[in-house]
């Protein structure tokens, strides 16, 4: 390894550990999945099962175990944590960046520094870095099957296939059977834009096959052997059903992917998109022609963005995660186009310099404010206000100047990383507080406990499934719920919304019931309810 090397990955290290890592420990873990993900992890280390994942000591079946087991690999490494739950998205996020790093210096040798930090920066990838989920897993495995793929396309070593092939197979164990179907259909795309029919019966090799059998199938034949119902819950719900079907209600409309991945590649919107038309604009002039072998690469980069996003658009359910695998492909798209662009020395136009210093800049405006969007949900007036403008204003000013002036392209990548330190600075100093006790179980829990004086159980009525989820991760128990008819007989502490009261005081008919508080971040009431009276037996 060069001194080059050296010093490059020492600055990708500094920039990961910042963007994936620092803070991560901040506030708990949000909404449904990260604790009930961060749960299921937990229960599989306690017994010892790599095979079915449980939650509340029942199968879980709407998600392979790639995930599980890495969290428990860090459970076991430095205790089962919050944090600790969040540090495989982090690391997968990692080696996504190393990945797009060498993959640029053996290909695209000056911009390999760039390609890597842009992809770290966007903001898709730098959320989903720091959650306790799969979209990161799945991104990554992906990402780098699809570089390894072109790798094998430019060489013909079959080792790079071979690679392609193992990590489609841990994709498919990251989050099911869509990280090949999405391989497949990119390559398909891409064989027929460049007319290459050979293409896809060259890339079907058997080899390659075997060992995406060896690696993928074992678990899948294993649970499903121990859970009868796996491939009714597992492949006909959660897959076929949540792609066919609202059954799992996040319907949005067909163009929801647009503005989720425009948002996902902040604060980089304005290049990649320059980057996309005119690769669009120089295939549609050149296609006739025939195509050479970087300009084949941009059309393989597009056909990857355009995919992921036309396939999910199709889909009956849409969550933003989804989207994540194209991500990386606009950031290899921005870095081949800044690589040409530092070859050629072209001037930056006036109004692109400008609009990306808006868009690069306007994050630091929500990121300062974030307290009062989580806890007030509106944009604060007066000084606040002003102040989070005139910075983000000032900095946008900054950035055009030096644009436009000698060094123009040589500082994109620098100036661009500015707002985005500051804005996650922003978050993590200004926002953890709001963002802990307002989306976050974790006070809630700490409250609970200093009432105890012995471990009580613990229901709830009327309260989300994230506080559910949450709870149960937090107390590390079994939370059982009044609505559906579980109404612990013993002694327990109850959390209820205030609006199911009336409910509360029948189904406790009966029994002493004590109010200990309300948590007003989350206005949630909780209360201690004694034992059901024994009937004596005759």
């Amino acid at each position: 390894m060069t001194a080059r090397t050296r010093t490059d990955l020492l600055l990708l290290a500094g920039f990961s550990v910042f963007l994936f890592f620092y803070g991560i420990q901040q506030f708990g873990l949000i909404g449904a999945d990260e604790p009930r993900y961060a749960q299921v992890s937990r229960e599989m280390l306690q017994r010892g099962d790599w095979i079915t994942p449980t939650l509340a000591g029942h199968a879980w079946l709407e998600k392979p175990p790639l995930y599980y087991w890495q969290a428990m690999l860090v459970y076991r490494a430095v205790g089962v944590s919050d944090w600790a739950a969040r540090i495989p998205s982090g690391v997968d996020a990692v080696l996504l960046v190393v990945a797009v790093y060498f993959f640029f210096r053996r290909f695209r040798r000056g911009v390999e520094v760039d390609a890597a930090l842009i992809t770290a920066s966007c903001a898709g990838i730098l959320g989903y870095a720091r959650a306790a989920s799969m979209d990161m897993l799945l991104t990554s495995c992906f990402a780098i099957g699809m570089l390894s793929w072109w790798i094998w396309r430019e060489g013909s070593k079959h080792i790079f296939l071979a690679a392609f092939y193992v990590l489609m197979a841990l994709g498919m164990l990251a989050k099911g059977p869509v990280a090949p179907l999405l391989a497949g259909a990119v390559i398909v795309v891409f064989a027929a834009v460049i007319r290459d029919r050979r293409l896809v019966s060259k890339t079907l090799w058997w080899p390659g096959i075997l060992l995406f059998c060896a690696v993928g199938l074992p678990w899948y034949i294993a649970v499903q052997v121990r859970n009868p119902q796996f491939f009714r819950e597992f492949i006909l719900e959660h897959n076929l059903a949540r792609f066919s079907t609202n059954l799992y209600h996040h319907p949005e409309p067909f163009w929801y992917y647009i503005p989720v991945l425009l948002l996902a590649f902040v604060p980089w919107i304005v290049f990649v998109t320059a980057a996309f038309v005119e690769s669009i604009r120089v295939w549609q002039a050149e296609h006739t022609r025939g195509l050479d072998s970087e300009l084949q690469f941009r059309i393989f980069v597009c056909c990857w963005l355009v995919v992921p996003a036309l396939f999910f658009s199709l889909s009956k359910s849409k969550l933003p995660g989804y989207i994540l695998p194209a991500v990386p492909a606009g950031a290899v798209l921005l870095a081949d186009y800044l690589h040409r662009k530092f070859e050629w020395q072209t001037p930056i136009s006036k109004w692109m310099a400008i609009l990306h210093a808006l868009v690069a800049s306007a994050p630091i405006v929500p990121a300062a404010l974030i307290g009062y969007f989580v806890t007030q949900h509106r944009m604060p007036a007066g000084r606040p206000l002003w102040i989070a403008v005139a910075v983000a204003i000032a900095l946008s000013i900054g950035i055009v100047l030096t644009l436009i002036g000698r060094l123009q392209w040589r500082l994109l990548r620098f100036l661009t990383l500015i707002p985005v330190v500051l804005s996650v600075a922003a978050v993590l100093k200004l926002g953890t507080v709001a963002i802990d006790q307002r989306l976050s179980t974790r006070p809630l829990a700490n409250e609970l406990a200093g009432m105890e004086t012995h471990r009580l159980p613990l229901a709830v009525c009327g309260a989300p499934r994230e506080v559910e989820y949450g709870l149960e991760f937090y107390r590390d128990q079994i939370i059982a719920r009044y609505e559906t008819g579980g109404v612990p007989a013993e002694e327990h502490l109850l959390v209820a919304a205030p609006s199911w009261k009336s409910n509360v005081t029948e189904w406790t008919k009966g029994r002493r019931v004590t109010s200990l508080g309300h948590y007003a971040p989350q206005n949630l009431d909780y209360y201690w309810v004694a034992a059901a009276a024994q009937v004596p037996s005759r």
